[in-house]
């Protein structure tokens, strides 16, 4: 059994000040749970060096994890100044450099001590929309208070593509033993898809009071302005909102060709109680866009479901269950 730091210092003392061996100590320690062969090393280690501390450059000698390879590692593993996304994986790393990938580990968190941060999806802003988005965000904190923020509604179209979302390292086909490969149908072993994957194109209108119903537009049809009033606007967006809000809301909308029409501009402020035609709707992307991140998983599932099911009333259950908990915190960040 090995020996703790205690019981080191004890027999390191009682060596060199009184001259005790192996047997006396045994004796004087009854209860200790030493065996004489490990005392003996102990002692033998205590009168050549006069020390139990590990001889400095004893061991195994580093073969992979030297001073070359650690530095390589760190030079790759880190982005370079003033370039963000500059650095290699892992798997780049230990090719480049000619080690394994746990030792790329080993060295990042051992060597380097490194710490590892998980890289977040984020809405791209270019210096152009960052100065907008300010210029826009001050102009809406100076109209909107604090109270009126629950009755801005933000509306926009998005398009989500159904396609199943596949791992092929965790995909496998089993088959009984002393089956060949040619024998198992080739629709098992092959996952195909299409050179353009089937969307569908959703329009939709959130608020911190919740969310309008899935409004799909039919595959084909073009969003012009024409389309925009009377079909989204008129019949389905304003009726929704309305139905939620009552007739105190403010009408928020992104700057796409359709949405900046003129005469989108002339209904919406002719046909909403308040039109904000302040900004582009700069805010409107973002806000949907981290939203749309938020509950992507829901919205996959009502687009894969949108593919197979014709019930609005599947549609309506898979889309309520996903996006409420987390419209409110999308508005509000």
């Amino acid at each position: 059994m090995g020996f703790g730091s205690e019981d080191v210092v004890l027999i390191k003392v009682l060596r060199q000040e009184k001259g005790y061996g192996s047997k006396r100590l045994l004796t004087v320690f009854p209860n200790r749970s030493w065996s004489s062969t490990a005392v003996n090393r102990l002692l033998r280690k205590i009168d050549a060096f006069g020390s139990t501390n590990r001889k400095r450059g004893s061991g195994r000698k580093r073969t992979v994890c030297t001073a070359a390879n650690v530095d390589a590692v760190e030079e790759l593993c880190m982005s370079q100044e003033n370039a963000p996304g500059t650095h290699r994986t892992v798997l780049e790393i230990a090719r480049e450099v000619g080690i394994s990938k746990s030792t790329v580990h080993s060295v990042i968190r051992k060597d380097l001590q490194l710490k590892c941060f998980r890289i977040r999806r984020a809405q791209h802003l270019t210096e152009a929309n960052k100065v907008k988005h300010l210029a826009c965000s001050k102009e809406l904190l100076k109209r909107f208070p604090e109270h009126a923020v629950s009755f801005l509604w933000f509306t926009d179209e998005k398009l989500f593509t159904v396609v199943h979302p596949v791992n092929l390292q965790n995909d496998r086909v089993y088959a009984r033993a002393g089956t060949k490969k040619k024998q198992v149908p080739v629709s098992r072993l092959l996952r195909t898809r299409s050179t353009f994957s089937k969307s569908v194109m959703v329009s939709v209108g959130v608020s911190t009071m919740g969310c309008t119903e899935l409004i799909f537009i039919e595959p084909g049809v073009k969003i012009n302005g024409d389309y925009y009033r009377n079909v989204l606007c008129r019949q389905h967006l304003l009726p929704a909102i309305r139905s939620i809000s009552g007739e105190f809301f403010t009408f928020q909308q992104d700057g796409a060709p359709a949405h900046r029409a003129r005469e989108t501009v002339e209904m919406l402020s002719r046909e909403t109680p308040d039109f904000n035609h302040l900004c582009n709707g700069l805010q409107t992307a973002l806000i949907l866009s981290r939203w749309t991140m938020q509950s992507g998983a829901s919205c996959r599932s009502v687009s894969t479901a949108h593919e197979s099911v014709t019930s609005t009333t599947s549609l309506s259950d898979s889309w309520r269950s996903g996006p409420d908990l987390t419209t409110r915190s999308s508005v509000l960040q």
